[in-house]
Protein backbone atom coordinates (compact mmCIF):
# COMPACT_ATOMS: atom_id res chain seq x y z
CA UNK A 1 0.00 0.00 0.00
CA UNK A 2 1.23 3.62 -1.01
CA UNK A 3 1.82 5.91 1.91
CA UNK A 4 0.27 9.49 1.62
CA UNK A 5 1.16 12.61 1.59
CA UNK A 6 -0.10 14.34 4.42
CA UNK A 7 -0.50 18.46 4.02
CA UNK A 8 -1.85 20.49 7.02
CA UNK A 9 -3.31 24.48 6.05
CA UNK A 10 -1.61 27.35 7.51
CA UNK A 11 -4.89 27.62 9.62
CA UNK A 12 -4.66 24.62 10.71
CA UNK A 13 -0.95 24.61 11.82
CA UNK A 14 -2.11 28.03 14.17
CA UNK A 15 -4.58 26.10 15.70
CA UNK A 16 -2.04 22.90 16.85
CA UNK A 17 0.30 25.12 18.31
CA UNK A 18 -2.64 26.97 20.21
CA UNK A 19 -3.26 23.16 21.98
CA UNK A 20 -1.95 22.31 25.36
CA UNK A 21 1.61 20.37 24.87
CA UNK A 22 0.12 16.77 25.29
CA UNK A 23 -2.68 17.53 23.64
CA UNK A 24 -0.49 18.87 20.78
CA UNK A 25 1.82 15.81 20.75
CA UNK A 26 -1.37 13.31 20.75
CA UNK A 27 -2.90 15.06 17.93
CA UNK A 28 0.66 15.54 15.97
CA UNK A 29 1.22 12.03 16.68
CA UNK A 30 -2.05 11.07 15.07
CA UNK A 31 -1.56 13.29 11.86
CA UNK A 32 1.58 11.74 11.16
CA UNK A 33 -0.07 8.12 11.35
CA UNK A 34 -2.53 9.23 8.39
CA UNK A 35 0.23 9.09 6.01
CA UNK A 36 0.14 5.20 6.43
CA UNK A 37 -3.36 4.78 7.20
CA UNK A 38 -5.89 7.48 5.81
CA UNK A 39 -8.91 6.26 7.19
CA UNK A 40 -7.74 4.72 10.27
CA UNK A 41 -10.74 2.56 13.32
CA UNK A 42 -12.54 5.51 14.82
CA UNK A 43 -12.65 8.04 11.47
CA UNK A 44 -16.17 9.19 10.56
CA UNK A 45 -17.16 10.82 7.32
CA UNK A 46 -18.87 14.22 8.17
CA UNK A 47 -22.12 14.51 6.69
CA UNK A 48 -22.48 17.03 3.35
CA UNK A 49 -18.82 16.90 2.42
CA UNK A 50 -17.73 14.25 -0.56
CA UNK A 51 -14.44 13.65 0.89
CA UNK A 52 -14.14 15.04 4.54
CA UNK A 53 -13.48 13.18 7.76
CA UNK A 54 -12.89 13.82 11.11
CA UNK A 55 -10.71 11.84 14.27
CA UNK A 56 -11.32 12.18 17.63
CA UNK A 57 -8.03 12.65 20.11
CA UNK A 58 -10.18 13.22 23.37
CA UNK A 59 -12.25 16.19 23.41
CA UNK A 60 -10.34 17.53 19.99
CA UNK A 61 -11.05 16.64 16.21
CA UNK A 62 -8.85 16.40 13.52
CA UNK A 63 -11.10 17.53 10.19
CA UNK A 64 -9.42 16.77 7.29
CA UNK A 65 -10.00 16.01 3.40
CA UNK A 66 -8.61 12.53 1.74
CA UNK A 67 -8.13 12.38 -2.04
CA UNK A 68 -7.66 8.89 -3.01
CA UNK A 69 -6.61 9.50 -6.31
CA UNK A 70 -3.60 11.62 -5.47
CA UNK A 71 -2.77 10.13 -2.38
CA UNK A 72 -3.06 13.07 -0.38
CA UNK A 73 -4.29 14.05 2.99
CA UNK A 74 -5.03 17.80 3.47
CA UNK A 75 -5.70 18.87 7.34
CA UNK A 76 -8.46 21.41 7.09
CA UNK A 77 -8.94 21.97 11.19
CA UNK A 78 -8.06 21.17 14.55
CA UNK A 79 -10.22 21.98 17.36
CA UNK A 80 -12.17 21.45 20.08
CA UNK A 81 -15.26 19.26 19.82
CA UNK A 82 -17.89 22.38 20.69
CA UNK A 83 -15.82 24.58 17.76
CA UNK A 84 -14.51 22.48 15.05
CA UNK A 85 -17.41 21.98 12.97
CA UNK A 86 -18.61 25.44 12.58
CA UNK A 87 -17.58 27.42 9.05
CA UNK A 88 -16.23 23.57 7.56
Amino acid sequence: MASYRVEVKRSAQKEIRKLPVTTRKRVVTKIRRLSADPLPAGTEKIKGADNAYRLRQGNYRIAYALFKQKLTVIIVRVGHRKEAYRNL
